[in-house]
């Protein structure tokens, strides 16, 4: 269904961005007829990662907002968010030149401060972070581009996740042969990640003579895809009921990123004289 919306927000898709996107969103009404644009729904989802606003405060402009969650949930459940993510990052990864699949990654966590509208049962406390709220653990290829992401309560330490975090990406990954993790990730986990799943994870200390930050070798990778997924406000904080939903959350920031980033690799490439091109 073509669109009739004007784009008038930074968070909308422009032509170049829905063209990388349009074929990985399905055309189907997911269970109701269709009476919005796919392209008017992605726009609010985008919308209300960008700005932080609650679904209730979409604008006017865009379908109701009990339709846009309803996509929200129902593309989160079945697939269809991680499929466009995946085909974005395999998309970017061979603009640039590489393989599609990765064979290495960097893994961290950072911890976040809950709302209200968290539930006690989904929410701990880190008191290394002094955070009361949610922990995202996530796993970067070496250029920052996000593999695997698992929301869990603030207390569980990363050593911990890092086991479901190294099954998902044995299970979705198999080129990927080396990661690379900070000291929270150190001990047992290192001889269990080589003996019982093949990738060897290795340990990126701080400098013996280090005070205060420095940039390390690997660690700013995952430290980067960290402050590009906190441009997103919604993101900045947990406000969502469910943990996969904040997870879905992490995806769109992503997805923002790389559909930003295609549309310049097009526009880059189109920009190229005929002659030259040859």
């Amino acid at each position: 269904m073509p669109t009739g919306r004007a784009r008038r927000y930074p968070s909308d898709t422009t032509d170049a961005e829905w063209q990388v996107m349009a074929r990985y969103v399905p055309a189907g009404g997911t269970g109701r007829a269709v009476s919005y644009p796919r392209r008017d729904i992605v726009d609010a989802i985008r919308y209300l990662a960008h700005n932080g606003c609650v679904w209730r405060a979409l604008p006017v402009d865009f379908p109701p907002w009990p339709t846009v969650y309803h996509y929200f949930r129902t593309w989160t459940r079945d697939g269809t968010l991680t499929r466009l993510h995946d085909g974005l990052r395999e998309q970017v990864r061979v603009a640039e030149g590489r393989n599609a699949t990765p064979t290495a990654a960097i893994m961290d966590s950072q911890s976040m401060r809950a709302a209200e509208t968290v539930a006690k049962t989904s929410r701990g406390y880190d008191a290394g972070k002094k955070v009361n709220g949610r922990k995202r653990h996530i796993v970067v290829d070496t250029t920052g581009l996000l593999l695997i992401v698992l929301v869990t309560t603030g207390a569980v330490q990363d050593r911990d996740a890092a086991r479901a975090l190294l099954w998902a990406l044995r299970t979705c990954f198999t080129g990927v042969i080396k990661v690379w993790a900070d000291a929270g990730y150190a001990g047992q986990l290192v001889d269990w990640a080589t003996q019982a799943l093949g990738p060897a994870v290795e340990i990126v200390r701080e400098l013996v003579d280090q005070v205060g930050f420095q940039v390390l070798h690997r660690r700013w990778v995952v430290e980067r895809t960290l402050s590009w997924i906190t441009r997103c406000r919604r993101t900045v904080r947990d406000y969502e009921r469910h943990p996969e939903h904040h997870a879905a959350m992490v995806q769109w920031a992503m997805v923002i990123v790389m559909t930003r980033r295609l549309a310049r690799y097009h526009r880059a490439r189109n920009s190229v004289p005929a002659d030259l091109a040859i």
